[in-house]
């Protein structure tokens, strides 16, 4: 039972906001905000009580970070509970930070502090900054001494790196990378930034003044922590509470929820190259003749490593032989662009030959006997950075950890992969990992790529999030699939009691927009006919002032219908593979705003977060209903044992799929309650085709024009 106070507390609020920012109350607002801290108000009541969790589909319109704040803030401050906001990007985050949430504590009378987290990859490393700008001249003696091998910090740009320091110092500038006064490439940044495996933490002599623990420091007292999905399932792998507070003392907001489970399953993947392993432990051997060299290791220590590194090699050109034969079964799979194709192997339900189960069963203690020695090695460089006498020493060691810490990094993620195929899989009707091969290219090299993944993000979530956590929201325009929440359960393994809530968009689609199927006698599978016809119909369907947004489901045709389109018409088209997203949709808003057409050619990425409102864009196209790509592994891995499980794969995996992602792309045409325009989708299955037709249903209420008009001809 919600306390009477935090009741009253956010009612005030609410009635507050209204006011002082002349906003309608809306109905699904509230109703939100109702069902949240309905579900929230049982914490704190019972340690028995079940972790409360709440599942809201809130259509665009509805107001869903003002709602989901509202909620729980004044019951976590209460229960000295924290609230973690979780978004999908670092761009979400900063709207959350810097516009959402100052609006609250300016309409309202809540007080609250708020952080922002990120990793350690958006902060500056001092120790980096500062090796970037010492004297050249001593730099390349030392290099000289010491071999040709150690990351160059002379690599980067070093005028940058002045005004960097000048600033910090200055107090002009905390060393996010996101706040510096201009972008910054990835080439400049990378030379003065860390990973958790290079940072060597409270030794390091700039530990006091670190950007990054500075900015997490605050994290221990702010009531509102905004994060990001990445940097949660970091914190949750590490045990949770190692970067952000207590998963236990934690209330979780996950905004644009759907994305989690896709998330959580790269985060717990993993990846490794034959050849390129091969490649990058004979540099290690480099690497430790140098620190022999500069006395942190010994002739014996350096002699087990290369000895170590001989064994791993072995290893890894007897598993070439095998593993090209499998890869020689597949078929080819060509991709857009390239006129060769590449070959891929995904193992049924995640089997591997008992052949390739023993080497890499072999590999795994290899590598695990190597990161061994590895972690020796770090921790004596940190043992350096502590303790010793000579500076010039403590500076050397300093540039060392570092390389070592990748080093550590790749191991690690080589003792991951070889430890999962080295797995026999149960019969049992847990899902299995889905495990795949290849064929790869590397410096005009052939080369095979090793890879696995959880199909479902299921059991890393039950154990790391649902089960530890005190309570989730998650949340996002779309969660429900076919009106069912089922597929969203089954992906991220949200618990049986989970509360699940669908709140509508207060737009009127019946009246802003229009769905248009035109009659083509022709299914995409027919990919020339369906490409020619496609060609023809957008100058017919568009005017050369329109602004439009045309999504496709594959690069090739996204090409091909680039190139067919007659002169006049290609020159309106910004393609995605021309520009980087934010530039393409700033060069659309300017020939937008100078009254001249713009057509913008897409694929997945631009069927979200895209938010072109008014007359920005008044006409979305598909190209075709968004079925997932067939050959993608994890998918092909993940549809094999649903149908072992005795269910059908198209109609409980591809067909809810493809009906959210209609959705979502269809939702790029309103995006406030002003907007209006259409909807064209080149796919008449989704009239002929019983999966179609539930398809459609599951569709907006639009004004449908089936049929209306025939570009068939």
């Amino acid at each position: 039972m919600l306390a009477e106070e935090t009741k009253a507390s956010i009612q005030t609020a609410y009635k507050q906001l209204l006011h002082n920012r002349s906003l309608t109350p809306r109905y699904g607002q509230r109703w939100m905000i109702a069902e949240i801290s309905k579900t929230l108000a049982s914490l704190g009541e019972s340690a028995d009580e079940q972790t409360p969790i709440i599942a809201v589909e809130a259509g665009t319109g509805t107001g869903k970070t003002l709602a989901y704040l509202l909620a729980s803030l004044p019951l976590a401050q209460s229960l000295g509970y924290r609230v973690v906001v979780a978004t999908a990007t670092i761009a979400l985050q900063e709207q959350v930070v810097f516009k959402d949430i100052p609006e609250i504590q300016k309409g309202s009378d809540l007080d609250f502090s708020v952080s922002l987290a990120k990793g350690r990859g958006r902060y500056v490393c001092l120790a980096k900054l500062d090796l970037s700008l010492r004297d050249q001249g001593s730099l390349l003696a030392m290099q000289d001494l010491y071999g040709e091998n150690l990351e160059d910090p002379l690599s980067g740009n070093r005028a940058l790196y002045g005004q960097m320091l000048e600033a910090l110092g200055a107090a002009k500038w905390d060393g996010d990378r996101d706040n510096w006064e201009q972008p910054i490439t990835e080439a400049d940044w990378r030379p003065v930034t860390v990973d958790r495996y290079q940072c060597s933490g409270p030794r390091c002599s700039f530990f006091r003044n670190c950007s990054f623990f500075q900015a997490r420091n605050a994290l221990d007292k702010g009531d509102c922590i905004v994060a990001n999905h990445d940097l949660v399932l970091t914190d949750l792998a590490l045990g949770g509470g190692a970067i952000l507070p207590d998963p236990g003392r934690c209330i979780y907001i996950f905004d644009e929820a759907h994305h989690l489970p896709i998330k959580s399953n790269t985060h717990f993947s993993a990846a490794t190259r034959l050849r390129g392993s091969g490649d990058w432990l004979e540099r290690c051997k480099t690497q430790w003749q140098q620190l022999e060299k500069a006395d942190f290791l010994s002739a014996e220590e350096t002699q087990t490593l290369r000895q170590a590194v001989k064994g791993i090699s072995r290893s890894l050109e007897e598993l070439w032989t095998p593993l090209a034969q499998l890869l020689e079964s597949a078929e080819p799979q060509s991709r857009a662009g390239q006129e060769e194709s590449n070959r891929q192997y995904t193992f049924d339900l995640g089997f591997v030959p008992e052949e390739v189960q023993l080497m890499a069963r072999n590999l795994a203690s290899q590598f695990s006997q190597l990161l061994t020695q590895l972690d020796l090695l770090a921790d004596s460089l940190k043992q350096d950075l502590d303790e010793a006498s000579d500076l010039s020493r403590s500076e050397l060691a300093a540039q060392w950890f570092p390389q070592v810490g990748s080093q550590l990094a790749r191991a690690e993620t080589n003792v991951i992969l070889w430890r999962s195929f080295a797995e026999a899989e149960s019969d049992d009707a847990s899902p299995p990992r889905a495990r795949w091969l290849t064929q790869s290219e590397a410096d005009d090299r052939a080369d095979i790529s090793l890879a696995s993944s959880p199909i479902l993000a299921a059991e890393n979530l039950q154990q790391r999030l649902w089960d530890s956590c005190a309570a989730a929201v998650l949340t996002s325009a779309t969660l429900s699939s076919l009106g069912s929440f089922d597929s969203l359960a089954m992906r991220a393994g949200l618990p049986d009691h989970t509360r699940f809530l669908r709140i509508p968009s207060p737009f009127q689609f019946d009246q802003a927009a229009t769905l248009s199927i035109p009659r083509m006698r022709c299914e995409p599978s027919d990919s020339a006919r369906h490409t020619e016809l496609i060609v023809r119909a957008l100058p017919q369907l568009l005017r050369k002032d329109s602004a439009a947004l045309m999504l496709f489901s594959s690069r090739r045709q996204m090409l091909d219908v680039l190139q067919g389109l007659p002169n006049q018409w290609r020159d309106l088209v910004l393609c995605q593979d021309d520009y980087q997203k934010a530039q393409l949709l700033k060069y659309h808003r300017q020939r937008v705003d100078k009254g001249d057409g713009s057509i913008i050619f897409g694929l997945a990425s631009f069927a979200e977060g895209v938010d072109l409102p008014g007359d920005y864009c008044t006409h979305v196209l598909i190209a075709k209903i968004p079925f997932a790509v067939p050959n993608d592994p994890i998918e092909v891995t993940l549809s094999a044992w649903v149908e072992q499980q005795g269910k059908n794969a198209f109609m409980t995996l591809a067909v809810p799929d493809a009906a959210f992602r209609l959705v979502q792309a269809s939702g790029r045409l309103l995006r406030s309650e002003t907007d209006s325009g259409t909807v064209t989708l080149f796919d008449e299955r989704i009239v002929n085709r019983r999966y179609g037709k539930a398809i459609l249903d599951s569709l907006p209420p639009y004004r449908r024009e089936i049929f209306e008009r025939d570009i068939s001809a």
